[in-house]
């Protein structure tokens, strides 16, 4: 389960944005008992949040942020910085490019199957890894213990010469002895690196290994920016092809139609191909293949795949505007059903549905904002928790944002 996420120098996003998944510590929770998971270890951890915000503000870097930290887990290639996904305001010296500042700072702290705290902060800039840590503790009031830490050598850095010759000062002495063994009989080449986590859970190191398996297997992020491999492909359909033959699917997939009362999966097409069995009232049937029914269908159909995952899998996703042609009541209903039941699963969606603005569904920690501020255009993440005036007996969250008082709204061009 996630716990927290920050980090800064993306896109849009100057300085460090924090987001958490964290209930309230105060007795507001109790109105809200299926909004979140009390854990053994001091973490009271939300189901869901939305992430509200003006066209262009910043909702999707936020969630692509995470897309492109995940991708650092997927293979051991070397890691870097990439100009093109700097805030601008960073490269801003046309004349030095020696002054650009490409540092980008990723911290994400994680509960895993094991039940153990993960805390994990990842520096890199245009020539790779800059620093990376990860620590780990059982309890939330525990102390953190480092389970490896890895800090680049700056003074072999030439960056005037855009010369590459680095080297780590690594601490692997939180690892068993056999792994801390092994690691430092790994060659320890000059140049740009790949991920030290992900060494020592190839190696073996059993809490590096279920960190990473959470970032690799747990986390999804569903944005239409980014493309995956053709191997990630074939791999996600085989395991959406198994999500959408369970007999559990068929109960998510019927919020957005009662009248459905079976699937008929088309194995070679299942999102295009396969057939929707309804009943009337008056018992007759009849079926339709999806590419001919309705485009809120599916639209759903595809979704309701990720809401399996998160409920029946433990899954954590970020969704990219995944109510953009839901309907308010349906999107009510999703966030119910979620909530609603029994799992460690977590959902997080950016959303432009203002009507999501509700203190009767919500805590004030699950409605989340992203504007995009008029002086420099950088984007800017808060929560509504953050406006301690808005009060939960209050009735016009939505008007104070239609009206520019939360943010999260366009500006005029002065």
């Amino acid at each position: 389960m996630l716990i927290s996420y920050k980090f800064r120098n993306y896109c849009s996003f100057c300085e460090m944005a924090e987001f958490d998944m964290l209930a309230p510590a105060n007795k507001v929770k109790n109105r809200f008992p299926d909004n979140f998971i009390e854990t053994e270890e001091g973490y009271d951890i939300l189901k869901t949040a939305v992430i509200i915000g003006e066209n262009a503000g910043g909702k999707t870097n936020f969630i692509n942020s995470l897309s492109f930290l995940k991708a650092m887990f997927e293979d051991n290639r070397p890691k870097h910085a990439y100009k093109s996904l700097i805030n601008f305001n960073h490269l801003c010296s046309q004349t030095n490019p020696s002054e650009y500042d490409t540092m980008q700072e990723f911290d994400i702290c994680i509960m895993g199957e094991s039940k153990t705290i993960y805390h994990y902060n990842l520096q890199i800039d245009e020539f790779g890894i800059v620093k990376e840590e990860l620590s780990y503790k059982n309890v939330r009031k525990g102390q953190e213990k480092t389970l490896v830490s890895a800090q680049r050598c700056e003074a072999s850095l030439r960056k005037e010469e855009h010369v590459i010759d680095v080297f780590f000062k690594v601490d692997t002495s939180g690892c068993s002895k056999e792994v801390d063994r092994m690691f430092g009989q790994m060659p320890s080449a000059k140049g740009e690196k790949a991920l030290f986590i992900s060494k020592l859970a190839i190696l073996g190191e059993s809490r590096a290994r279920e960190f990473v398996d959470w970032i690799n297997d747990k986390l999804v992020v569903e944005s239409r920016n980014y493309n995956y491999s053709p191997f990630m492909s074939i791999q996600n359909e085989e395991e959406e092809l198994r999500v959408i033959k369970d007999f559990r699917f068929l109960e998510i997939l019927r919020m957005v139609d009662y009248s459905i009362c079976g699937i008929e999966v088309d194995d070679e097409k299942p999102f295009s191909e396969s057939v929707l069995v309804r009943r009337t009232a008056d018992g007759k049937e009849f079926s339709r293949e999806i590419s001919r029914d309705s485009g809120g269908i599916r639209e759903f159909f595809a979704w309701a795949v990720q809401l399996f995952r998160v409920v029946y899998e433990d899954k954590t996703i970020f969704a990219d505007e995944m109510d953009r042609v839901i309907n308010p009541i349906l999107s009510e209903r999703i966030v119910a059903y979620i909530n609603g039941k029994t799992h460690k699963g977590q959902f997080v969606f950016s959303s432009h549905n203002a009507l999501h603005l509700n203190l009767k569904n919500y805590m004030k920690e699950q409605i989340y904002f992203v504007t995009k501020k008029r002086d420099d255009l950088n984007s800017e993440l808060y929560s509504l928790a953050d406006f301690p005036e808005i009060r939960y007996e209050t009735t016009k969250i939505y008007e104070f944002y239609m009206k520019g008082i939360l943010g999260g709204t366009a500006f005029e061009q002065a």
